[in-house]
């Protein structure tokens, strides 16, 4: 699923191991949005066995979780090169995990692919379980959210597990089962040239008893063991901090709980390669009932006789009793010894091999042996002919002696199983897994099977067949006439996965603009939803390219209400920002519209946003003009946007103030709109009045 590099976290100076999600799992959205809640989840279990997470994210359509950096080696890894462990060191791994297990179920946290190669042991001998979360995100995604998908490693699943049904934290603790079994013994209990092969096994076999594969496994680990790989979850430990309890009171040398009840309940432990609990009962040596009062003579006492005196006359005629049988024995025996030996002629045991049941026990009669019948599995001689006799042929033997003759039952027969409901390849694996032969395989319409599906089988389930026999099967293609899908409104891989899912696989892909879909959803499909075609039918289905663009007018020099307007027939979204923009007087775009974004003549499509400022006129600061001339100041107030203008003469006694500014209607430093007028008066020198001559 995804590849680790190592890796330095550059603010703490630690480092890290960093996971990267492969591309195909990235593109799956529910994936990626299950990946997401796990990560949280998983993030948040903190227990010194568990490898901690510290941080994931997303870059460019690249997933990535940053966890902890282990030093050590996995499980998988210490079993290949070093073999079985001791059972007291696969004892203390096994709690440790079961540990790290416990914390995360109680955070509704379900690991389903418990193995080795998910098991780290640190150089202190810590024990490090990683990967939580990963594979229940997988769980979710579109790939595997199919009828008959199955999650996990084949080797450690549990029997829900293989069958595609809901795992939980019983599910965890049969496959941690699966990895101490594998610690103890060297070798997985169940092993198969196929993925598929190993699962029928978890479901429908039982594994051989830890013991038998390594005689030095002790009692209470084993017990502990086949509790947890229990077939029925419900007869399982219940929780993984069961199965630690156990394990921890066989690490003090106490008994643990599984002996300790099956001791109370009668039942004692199952013994190695014990059948399972329908299989015919094996004989049991049953323990004496204690002894009980007769029911007339409880509650009331009962006197003991008195031994009486016995005379030693009965001494004496015991005495002279094994005298005489001693006499007699000594007698007989004499005679025994000194009469001459009885020769007995034996008999050869004649080779019967081959031959056929009735003719061999004739052969036996007629040399006055006797015959003492077992059956064999034979895949060479055929049923009902001898294989071997014990003692072997030319054997010599007393007349009337047993000889077992060995008949052969013909070849092992094995139950044809169910495969009907199944899909094509669970059908085609479930007859390789019980070594028959796939025969013909024919295909039928069907309007209630779903396509892929098997309708029937010949042999029929649960006939006993040899190994090779040729199991033929017939598979539902569906309905002659499928019905099209509602796929409007969803994404285009989406109506295709829909489409795909209901048989239909003639698909073209139209793409056309359109106001009211997104782009990328579909807007329909010919012929329509719910209507019926013919398996080779092509069905079409239109795409949105979303709305079709359109070019965009020019709002500037409308008022704001003539722009709000028009943008509304167009579709658009108007937005009046609050900043004004300067404009000056000669724009004429004081109080309209004076800037719009995007600008006029842009591509836009509807729904996009237009978004406009509306101009005020700039402000400009008056300058001192008095004492300048008229052609001074209207250079002055031109530079500036300003208009000057004379309006009358003020009378100035001082003739150098003559035609020089003398007042103005806006005082120095003030500011005013662009394009104002400023009104000014010019001095006129007006001499000063002469006194009249005096009279002579």
């Amino acid at each position: 699923m995804a590849d680790v590099f190592r890796a330095e976290d550059e603010l703490l100076g630690r480092q890290v191991a960093v996971k990267i999600l492969h591309p195909q799992f990235a593109s799956d959205e529910a994936f990626v949005a299950r990946f997401r809640r796990e990560a949280q989840q998983a993030a948040g279990l903190s227990h010194p066995n568990i490898v901690s997470i510290y941080d994931w994210g997303e870059d460019q359509d690249t997933y990535f979780i940053v966890m902890e950096l282990i030093d050590g080696r996995t499980l998988r890894d210490i079993r290949r090169s070093e073999g079985p462990l001791l059972p007291r060191r696969a004892a203390e791994i096994a709690a440790e995990t079961a540990a790290a297990l416990t914390v995360a179920h109680q955070a509704a946290v379900y690991h389903r692919d418990v193995k080795p190669g998910n098991i780290m042991l640190t150089p202190d001998g810590s024990v490090k379980v990683t990967d939580f979360g990963i594979a229940r995100a997988l769980d979710d995604s579109a790939e595997l959210t199919r009828t008959g998908a199955v999650i996990g490693t084949a080797t450690y699943f549990s029997p829900e597990q293989a069958q595609g049904l809901p795992a939980d934290e019983r599910s965890d603790v049969y496959s941690l089962g699966v990895v101490l079994y594998e610690l103890l013994c060297g070798v997985a209990p169940f092993t198969g040239e196929s993925p598929v092969a190993v699962a029928y096994q978890h479901v429908s076999e039982f594994a051989e008893p830890p013991s038998a594969v390594n005689p030095d496994v002790p009692a209470e680990l084993e017990a502990i063991v086949e509790k947890a790989m229990e077939k029925d979850p419900a007869m399982r430990y219940q929780t993984a901090d069961d199965m630690r309890k156990d394990l921890l009171l066989y690490l003090r040398g106490e008994t643990p709980l599984v002996m300790a009840t099956a001791a109370a309940n009668g039942a004692g432990l199952p013994a190695a390669g014990a059948a399972p609990a329908n299989a015919e009962a094996a004989t049991q040596l049953m323990p004496l009932p204690a002894a009980t009062v007769p029911p007339d003579e409880a509650g009331r006492s009962v006197a003991l006789p008195v031994p009486e005196q016995r005379s030693q006359t009965g001494y004496l005629v015991a005495i002279f009793g094994l005298l005489l049988a001693l006499a007699l024995g000594v007698f007989f025996l004499t005679r025994l010894l000194a009469s001459s030996p009885e020769v007995v002629e034996l008999v050869a045991v004649p080779n019967l091999i081959n031959q056929d049941r009735q003719t061999a026990f004739e052969t036996l009669q007629g040399l006055d042996l006797k015959v003492r019948e077992r059956l064999e599995v034979s895949d060479v001689v055929p049923a009902e002919f001898v294989i071997r006799t014990d003692p072997e042929p030319g054997a010599e033997v007393n007349p009337g002696s047993f000889i077992v003759v060995v008949i052969s039952s013909g070849p092992q027969q094995f139950s044809i199983p169910n495969l009907i409901d199944s899909t094509e390849e669970a059908a085609i694996a479930l007859i390789a897994a019980g070594q028959f032969e796939l025969g013909e395989v024919t295909y039928r319409f069907s309007d209630t099977v779903p396509e892929g599906i098997v309708i029937s089988q010949s042999p029929r389930p649960g006939t006993n067949g040899p190994p090779g026999t040729t199991v033929d099967i017939e598979v539902s293609s569906g309905p002659f006439a499928l019905t099209v899908p509602d796929v409007r409104l969803v994404t285009e891989q989406t109506a295709i996965d829909t489409l795909a899912e209901a048989s239909i696989t003639n698909i073209e892909v139209t793409e056309e603009f359109s106001a009211e879909v997104l782009e990328g959803f579909v807007i329909r499909t010919e012929p329509g939803a719910g209507e019926l075609v013919s398996r080779d039918r092509i069905v079409r289905i239109f795409v949105s390219l979303g709305p079709e663009p359109f070019e965009l007018p020019n709002f500037v020099g409308m008022t704001v209400g003539d722009a709000q307007q028009e943008a509304l027939d167009l579709g658009l979204i108007f937005v009046l920002e609050d900043d004004p923009e300067p404009v000056t007087a000669d724009s004429g775009l004081d109080g309209l519209v004076a800037v719009q974004s995007p600008r006029s003549g842009a591509e836009v499509v509807l729904g996009d946003e237009v978004r406009v400022r509306i101009g005020t006129l700039i402000q400009r600061e008056v300058p001192d003009l008095t004492g300048l001339t008229v052609e001074e100041a209207q250079i002055i107030l031109d530079d500036l946007g300003l208009v000057l203008e004379v309006i009358g003469d003020t009378p100035v006694e001082d003739q150098d103030q003559e035609g020089l500014i003398q007042t103005q209607s806006v005082e120095a430093g003030e500011e005013v709109d662009d394009g104002s007028v400023i009104e000014v008066s010019v001095g006129l020198f007006v001499p000063p009045p002469t006194d009249p001559p005096d009279e002579p």
